[in-house]
């Protein structure tokens, strides 16, 4: 399988520490990115002194991971989300962008999807990066799952209107949890991907679980 240079534009949250954990121990050059160069730095020892010294993951600011990188996670809370993805539209020009934003909020009744006037996080980043690759995928993975490092048993819907881009992240989906992500789609059924997260929380807090999806009738290796 081909190796990519990945940013991961906050990298230093436990998603997309995790996210980052998984690319790297597949041989992937990762760069975590985050507004503070020297925090981005931490994490990145942090997670080479699980992997081994060898292993290929660094820090550095948004900007300078975004610039580095051929492929980009955007793993960020959807506070402040529009500022931060309009200020990667020169490094990110020509790139594929991964979308794994998730707009909810939370009230006292639990977590809900956010209307989205773009109508999805991931179709708003497409319209701030009008040169880049959008794609929308990792919305449904645990954070504390994605840290333990095993293999995961649930799978990883990706959408997009690029073929290419879609197959590069489905074939990333497998460095991630072991089993190739399955397209969805095109970018608009991000709308209904996002906030089927709540329903995933609000599950997991009632049965004390961190679960994810899987869809039946497929193999594990999807066409």
């Amino acid at each position: 399988m081909n190796k990519h240079s990945v940013a991961v534009i906050g990298g230093t949250g436990p998603q997309g520490r995790g996210l980052a954990l998984r690319l790297a121990r597949a041989g992937h050059d990762v760069v975590l990115g985050s507004r503070d160069a020297a925090r981005a730095a931490a994490a990145a020892d942090e997670l080479r002194e699980r992997l081994g010294t060898e292993a290929r993951i660094d820090g550095a600011t948004n900007d300078d991971a975004a610039g580095r990188a051929e492929v980009i996670l955007v793993v960020v809370p959807y506070a402040g989300h529009d500022a931060l993805v309009g200020s990667l539209r020169g490094p990110a020009a020509g790139k594929v962008v991964v979308s794994c934003v998730n707009p909810l909020g939370f009230d006292k009744r639990g977590p809900f999807g956010l209307v989205v006037e773009a109508g999805s996080a991931a179709e708003s980043a497409a319209d701030l990066l009008p040169e880049s690759s959008v794609v929308g995928a990792f919305h449904h993975l645990s954070a504390v799952t994605l840290l333990e490092g095993a293999d995961l048993d649930e799978d990883v819907l990706v959408c997009g209107d690029d073929v290419d881009a879609v197959d590069l992240v489905t074939q990333l989906a497998h460095d991630v949890t072991g089993r190739r992500g399955v397209a969805c789609g095109p970018l608009r059924m991000a709308r209904q991907l996002e906030p089927l997260t709540a329903v995933l929380i609000s599950v997991n807090r009632i049965h004390k679980a961190h679960s994810g999806i899987r869809l039946t009738g497929l193999g594990r290796e999807h066409p």
